[in-house]
């Protein structure tokens, strides 16, 4: 499949950022922060190809993701949570190539808006054992497929920009 396809995520519009404002002076949380590790690698053909890893709730496919942690830099966070969910490690880039937003439903029975940055993480090794082991499957896809595959609208814009992945060593 060729990257060709150029889709840009959609920029929030004036009335977007007027709306969020409205909300949070009525009292809304702001966006919490998530970051993602996009793992990928180059085929035997030289494409991309990037892992994902089912959800462990609901099987979905997703990319790595969770909280920062406290220690770690927003890039080395996305880093962690891909080895911890697939035993993955390599090169994690320290600029984000985009982000999207989610809304995480919470215990409590509440969502919490979430914004994701997502972080490059060019694939080196697979650890022999790793925190989440057996509880996620992993597969490889390449961009377009993969952006098929999730469900979040702006994380599958992000996944068919053929410039994310010019950017790419």
């Amino acid at each position: 499949m060729a990257l060709a396809d150029v889709t840009l995520p959609k920029l929030p519009t004036r009335f977007d950022r007027v709306l969020e404002k409205v909300r949070l002076l009525l009292g809304g949380k702001p966006e919490a922060v998530q970051v993602a590790a996009l793992p990928w690698r180059r085929n035997a053909e030289g494409r991309v190809e990037i892992l994902m890893a089912t959800s462990r709730d609901t099987g979905r496919w997703v990319l790595p993701k969770g909280w920062p942690h406290k220690k770690l830099s927003l890039a080395g966070s996305a880093a962690q949570e891909a080895w911890e969910e697939t035993g993955f490690t390599g090169a994690v880039g320290e600029r984000a190539l985009g982000s999207f937003r989610y809304l995480k439903g919470l215990d409590s029975g509440f969502q919490r808006r979430v914004r994701v940055h997502v972080f490059p993480l060019r694939v080196e090794a697979q650890e022999d054992s790793w925190p989440e082991q057996g509880q996620r499957s992993l597969r490889w896809f390449e961009p377009d497929e993969a952006a098929r595959l999730v469900h979040e609208p702006e994380l599958s814009a992000l996944l068919r920009n053929k410039t994310v992945f010019d950017r790419l060593a």
